[in-house]
């Protein structure tokens, strides 16, 4: 089983990160309104990005990394830019 790290983008452009075993389950849950919480009172939601991981443990330990990053870090890792996401790692 796989198991993924992955951020949304909610209306009015927050971002949201959190992991999960079935990253479509996940996203039907957040959009539909029966994952509680943060994403529930903002919606529409678009998923930006999402990367698997071979345990729940590393994907629950890549997820408390990212929600560390600044907003602009994450949304270089969710285009994929790994210059920038190399060049805010240090400021």
């Amino acid at each position: 089983m796989s198991f993924y790290v992955y951020i949304l983008e909610c209306a009015g452009g927050s971002l949201y990160t959190g992991h999960t075993d079935d990253v479509d389950a996940r996203l039907a849950a957040h959009r539909d309104g029966t994952f509680k919480g943060y994403t529930s009172s903002r919606r529409p939601l678009r998923l930006i990005f999402h990367e698997g991981f071979a345990t729940r443990d590393e994907a629950f330990a890549a997820e408390r990394r990212v929600k560390g990053w600044s907003r602009a870090k994450k949304l270089a890792l969710a285009r994929g830019d790994w210059r920038e996401v190399e060049r805010l790692a240090r400021i």
